[in-house]
Order: C-alpha cells, then structure tokens, then sequence
C-alpha cells in the first residue's frame, strides 16, 4: 500500500511510518518542514502528487495547557489542518484516518465511553479535535476517526519519560490519583492503524490499550518495569492545578473494534513491559 503520514516526527508518527516500512509498504512521512498542513494548498500538490491509498492524519497541536491561550493555533492545526487534509484526500481518493483523543468527552461517566456516545468536550484542546472530527466526517467518504489516549512511546516526550527522568533523581514523588484511563503504546496502536487501513470498515473507533489505571497506579507501573525503588505518594487533581481541565475519568469502550472482528489492542501493562524493554 502507497501510504502518507503526517507528523511523522512525531511520536505516534515516528512509529507508525517504521511498522509501515516493516511491513514492505510505501511510506511518505511527512512533518511541517514537508508537509505545512494550515496550507491548503500545499496539501493538495504533496497529496495530489504523490496519491496516497491511505493517508494517516498523526499531526496535532497537543499543548493541552498552551491552548487554552492559543485558541486559534490549537484550532487552525487541529481543526483548518483535517478540513485541508480530508478535501486533498477525498480529490485523491485515499482513505483518511484521523486520530482523535479521549478529551472529546467531559470525563464524567460512570463506565467506559462508546464510539457514539455524546461528546462533551471540556477544553480547547479537546475542543479544536471534536472540530477536526466533525470536518472529518462531513468531508470524507473513506474515512476512520480513531480516539486514543495517554500515549507514549520512543519518540518525542511523555509521562513514561518524565517518571523515569524523575525517579532517577528522587526518592518521592507525588501523581495524582484521581484521574483514570488507558495507557497506550505507541507501536500498539501504529499496528492497529495498520491493520485498519487495509479494510473498508468506515466510522469511529476507540483504540487504546485494554484495561486502566489511574496515573498514580501507572507511575508505580513504570518504577517496578524499570526496578527503581521510588516511594509514590497519591494525591488529587486539585493539589495539582493546571490551566487545562483533566478528564477525571476517560476510559474508552472498544466496542467498534469489537463489532468489526477486529484484533484489538493488547493490555497496557504488556505495552509497557515491551516499550521498557525497547528503550534498555
């Protein structure tokens, strides 16, 4: 397959084009030196050139925090960025998967979200990527929304990444306890993308890796992986304020991944026992 990945300096794009190359099929990563994606017209020639079968839509402003000061960054990249890449890939005919974050919902219900459930989103951030699902959707006939969440992997920085550093050089450390969701591994979820670009099973998915675990549960996770010895102190969310609202609970139903006979994602302890393993 002729495939185009956009942040694919990323840490999800960083993967997913290397699975893509593992498995014999054509790559073009590209990242915002190639590939400008608030341009509309620069994807219509990098897209329309290359003509893509599938195209794996990785790039994102992430900064939860930032965006709720940068509300137009967040959404002329999250939102103006889809709408350009959906129109270049429908002129193309590729299909497009967009990936999509659990903080669409408020973070309030009382047992796993489901791909259809009403999305309520609480921050700009979560926000500006319901705007990019909804471009997505309106603007594409070969499309696959795919929600994750807490991602970490090789590349780029992550909470995994920021334990380590920090359990290398303390004792104590205090993560908070009243957040729970689904840790998920970045070369976890570029097979499944993988997997999922090869059929015509259309709409919305949720893929993370199974099970979940609040951050606290997840920190001393990664500290008994790595044999460090750190003493990690439970604490709540307002102990830690920060300038973006955090989703007390965004555990996501797998339930499309399910319904379309699909292999779905191993659990999250085992991603994390191989990401160690690959980062030793």
């Amino acid at each position: 397959m002729r495939v185009l990945v956009t942040g694919a300096k990323g840490q999800l794009g960083s993967d997913m084009v290397r699975v893509l190359e593992q498995e014999g099929h054509e790559v073009k990563g590209c990242d915002r030196g190639e590939l400008d994606i608030a341009d509309q017209g620069q994807c219509e020639e990098v897209i329309g050139g290359f003509r893509p079968e599938a195209i794996i839509h990785c790039a994102a402003y992430t900064a939860v925090d930032a965006a709720e000061e940068d509300v137009d960054g967040a959404y002329r990249v999250n939102a103006a960025g889809t709408r350009n890449l959906a129109v270049a890939a429908e002129q193309a005919g590729s299909k497009f998967v967009y990936i999509s974050t659990d903080y669409v919902f408020d973070g309030q219900a009382d047992r796993p979200y489901r791909e259809y459930d009403n999305t309520a989103p609480q921050t700009v951030y979560g926000a500006s990527k319901r705007a990019g699902e909804v471009l997505t959707q309106s603007l594409s006939s070969k499309f696959f929304i795919v929600r994750t969440s807490w991602v970490y992997g090789q590349h780029g920085s992550n909470f995994v990444k920021t334990m380590l550093k920090l359990g290398a050089e303390r004792d104590t450390l205090s993560v908070v306890r009243d957040q729970v969701g689904s840790p998920t591994y970045t070369v976890d979820l570029a097979r499944f993308l993988l997997q999922l670009i090869q059929t015509e099973k259309y709409g919305v998915y949720h893929a993370s890796n199974a099970g979940h675990c609040s951050w606290h549960e997840f920190a001393e996770a990664i500290f008994e992986e790595a044999g460090l010895r750190v003493d990690v102190l439970p604490v709540t969310t307002e102990q830690f304020p920060r300038p973006a609202k955090r989703p007390p609970y965004s555990v996501m139903d797998h339930t499309a991944i399910r319904a379309n006979d699909l292999e779905d994602l191993p659990q999250w302890r085992d991603g994390l026992k191989r990401f160690m393993t690959q980062i030793r």
